[in-house]
């Protein structure tokens, strides 16, 4: 059934723990309401997701003070060289940031971090376009996510980017990556779970360039890994390990209730609660803050992807369920010091 606010609405739950400042470091911003094309939307809420949505969910009850957007294809330049056509979505993003930065809209600070998208496969050119980036971000733009989710199977949905197999691995991507260290500027590392070693590989070899890991690696639960999480999760485990041996990877917690993920929460009449989520997913969370330890892990919404499986407060609840047993400090890292720290933005 197709998601919407009413059947969110289904499940309410009492906010935990509202006054811990959070700083939300993954969500995105589109409109394609009137996009005959569209690139990316195989798993979109809502035809429209822009300041009053986000507002709307950000508000519903946790002490958000501040997001970061991360690239989703939108409003890519009409006009112009292809390469740089993405530098588009900067432009739209940064006007809203610069609209809640205004205050206007209330104490949280909307894309206080920008993360776009640029070609790696570009080689050495992908340079003019990074720097485009930079010029359009007013100061906030703060890396690159140039995603390798790749399956050969057709029930598996590859990236809007279009990615190849082993792309992580190839010579002319990681000139192009080369380019973001020099600039001081990140990369999402978004991939699907058989391709974390081709990522670990990445990061090993570019050991000055800070590596964001998004949604756990993307452990797929449909197509030909449909009901066999159990059957791959030691090798998930491992992976992830070997991958936080790397002092360059963070890791994002959190886009692991998406329809790739398998666990069905849009298929069913009422939405999951926040202990029920915990209860399928926890196992996840735990692992990755026993390996990379709080400072390199933060909790993200993905939304409004995961919105698809529950409501920002329920999710969040999930996390501080998650996090019940941290000290404050610990807490701190978890819900907004990371985050703030890697991607720069200030108090």
């Amino acid at each position: 059934m197709a998601t919407t606010d009413a059947w969110l609405a289904l499940v309410q739950e009492e906010t935990l723990e509202p006054e811990l400042p959070i700083c939300d470091p993954h969500h995105h911003l589109w409109d394609t309401a009137f996009d005959p094309e569209v690139k990316f939307r195989s798993e979109q809420v809502e035809p429209r997701y822009l300041l009053d949505q986000l507002l709307a969910d950000i508000t519903s009850g946790h002490n958000v003070v501040s997001t970061v957007f991360i690239e989703c294809a939108a409003m890519y330049r009409a006009h112009g060289p292809e390469h740089l056509r993405p530098v588009g979505e900067t432009e739209f993003v940064n006007g809203i940031a610069a609209m809640s930065a205004s205050g206007q809209y209330g104490p949280a600070r909307v894309a206080a971090g920008i993360v776009g998208f640029a070609d790696c496969n570009l080689g050495d050119r992908v340079a003019g376009v990074l720097e485009a980036h930079i010029a359009a971000g007013g100061g906030r733009f703060r890396g690159i996510r140039h995603a390798g989710s790749w399956d050969a199977s057709p029930d598996v949905r590859n990236s809007h980017c279009n990615p190849f197999e082993h792309m992580f691995l190839d010579k002319t991507f990681r000139e192009g990556f080369a380019r973001l260290a020099p600039l001081g500027l990140s990369f999402e590392g978004w991939c699907y779970h058989p391709q974390i070693p081709d990522l670990t590989d990445l990061a090993r070899a570019f050991p000055d360039t800070t590596i964001i890991l998004n949604h756990f690696g993307g452990p797929l639960g449909i197509g030909p890994y449909e009901g066999k999480r159990e059957e791959y999760l030691p090798k998930w485990r491992e992976d992830t390990a070997e991958l936080a041996k790397c002092p360059n990877v963070v890791a994002k917690l959190g886009g692991i209730n998406m329809k790739t993920n398998g666990f069905g929460w849009h298929k069913r009449a009422k939405p999951p609660g926040s202990e029920e989520l915990v209860a399928a997913t926890g196992p996840f969370y735990v692992h990755m803050i026993e390996h990379f330890g709080v400072d390199r892990c933060m909790f993200e919404s993905n939304f409004p992807v995961d919105k698809t499986a529950c409501s920002y407060n329920v999710l969040f609840n999930a996390f501080k369920r998650i996090a019940k047993g941290c000290s404050a400090d610990e807490k701190a890292a978890l819900f907004h010091d990371t985050a703030a720290r890697v991607y720069r933005v200030a108090p």
